[in-house]
This record gives C-alpha cells, structure tokens and sequence, in this order.
C-alpha cells in the first residue's frame, strides 16, 4: 500500500507565486490550477516569459485573472532569437499594467543551449531595457557566477528596480553580491531536496527581508509531491520549508516574504 502524501497546508496568511509558467502546465485545466491556488490561499501568481513564441501568451495570460501577472523577456537558452523585432515587443509591452518585470534573462552556462557571448549581449541588451523601463529583473544565472555579477555591476548605477535571482542554486559570492546590492533570492522546492544542503546554506545566510518564494512550476516540485507535476499550489509546502531551514516563525516568514514581493513587483500599484 502506498503511502498517503500529506496534504498542502492552508495558511491564514496570503502567499504571492513570484515565478511559474502556466502555459507549460499541462496535468489539469487551468481554471482548476488558478481555483486550487486560490483555495490554499496563493493571492497572486506572476507567469514568466522566456522565450520570442510565449511573450503574448504570457501577456494573454496575466489577463485571465485580476490576481494573475506576467513578464517579458527571453531566457539565455533563447538567446539566440532573439532581434530587434523582439526586443520592440518587450519594449512595448514592459509598462503593461498587467506585465510586472523583465524576465526570465540571464546566463546559461550548464547547458550552454546559446552562445556564451550571444548571452551575455542579450543579457546586457535586457537589463537595459529594463533600466529604460524603469522595471526590475527576473535573473536566471546558473554556472555563471563570475559572468552575472561582472554584468550586473554594469549596471548598478543606473538599474534603480532591482529584482530577483530566482531559483537560485549558485554559489556564495553571487548570494552576498546580490545580497549586498539589493536583490532577492528566489527559493522553490528545491530547497527541500536531500542533497541541496548547499541551497539551504544559500538560505540561512540570506536576510528573511530577501527571500522571495517561487515554485518555478511546473518543474522542482517539493517534497513531499516530487515526481508530479509542479503547481503554484504547492508553494505552502516551500514556505514551510524555509521557516524550518531559517529557524523562524512560519508567520514570520509568511508576512515578510509576502512583502517583500509586494515591494519588489508591486511597488506602484
């Protein structure tokens, strides 16, 4: 007989998903995922964008709710599609009032699916825009450590939204880089796996007012649901997690992190 999985907790406290794709969910309808969110009490979700074909789709999506949001932006293992045309439409479409940063942007070394130096340009030609816009940033930086903050100090003086390294699993120097210049770090279910004692290190020595919770759906479902198909709803179970990684009060972390992603995607609204 299998064993019965516990069932996702139900906070007083709101939570807001900082980082999924709902147009990659396939397991259930999509009514169904955004009602299931809502019943365990996940107040906002923001879709990211990652690549030239989901830009709009991301756009039509962060319209399906009053609650749902979106980016735009393409991932470093789109790098190479991306043009000046595309470039346009993120233009146009930053200030959206439904669109809420640039992203998914960054570098890619682990999979190396784009030239490195074409990364790193489209990296730059991002974070200008998102300079222009007055916008801040979904950062993807993996194996890329030395490169993103070599980037990222480029434009500290003129990248007055900071923004998020999201689903971070890099190492130290990048953590206190960023810690120190502003940004958040994203944590997902991946903090509760065995062996990522080096993101829950990441973690405890990051400040709770810099913590911002994401599942990154639907991949890195936590445990206790590994091995199916990651949600929004799921996202109690990683701030459970980090409260127990951080020794805090769970109502400590609920609070602080659901400001802090106010004050990074929801400052002037």
């Amino acid at each position: 007989m299998s064993k019965k999985r516990r069932e996702i907790p139900v906070f007083d406290h709101p939570i807001i998903e900082t980082h999924c794709h709902l147009d990659y969910l396939k397991d259930r309808p999509l009514e169904e995922t955004l009602a299931e969110s809502q019943r365990v009490n996940i107040e906002r979700v923001i879709t990211i964008a990652v690549a030239p074909d989901n830009l709009a789709k991301v756009r039509e999506l962060s319209n399906v709710a009053p609650w749902v949001y979106g980016t735009q932006g393409i991932h470093p293992h789109e790098a190479e599609t991306y043009t000046d045309a595309v470039e346009e439409e993120i233009r146009q479409h930053a200030g959206d009032e439904k669109i809420v940063a640039v992203g998914e942007i960054g570098l890619d070394y682990f999979y190396d699916n784009a030239d490195r130096e074409v990364q790193r340009d489209v990296f730059r030609r991002q974070l200008q825009l998102a300079c222009d816009a007055d916008r801040p940033v979904v950062i993807h930086s993996r194996e890329a450590d030395e490169d993103t903050i070599a980037i990222l100090k480029e434009f500290e003086n003129s990248l007055t939204r900071r923004g998020v390294i999201h689903s971070f699993t890099s190492g130290p120097g990048l953590a206190k880089y960023a810690l120190d210049q502003g940004w958040c770090l994203g944590f997902n279910g991946i903090t509760t796996f065995n062996k990522a004692e080096n993101v829950r290190d990441i973690v405890r020595m990051s400040p709770i007012e810099q913590i911002l919770l994401e599942t990154d759906a639907p991949f890195l479902t936590p445990v206790p649901y590994r091995g199916r198909e990651n949600a929004p709803f799921y996202l109690p179970f990683v701030a459970e997690n980090i409260a127990t990684v951080k020794d805090l009060p769970l109502e400590q972390v609920l609070s602080q992190t659901y400001l802090n992603s106010l004050r990074t995607f929801f400052s002037e609204r």
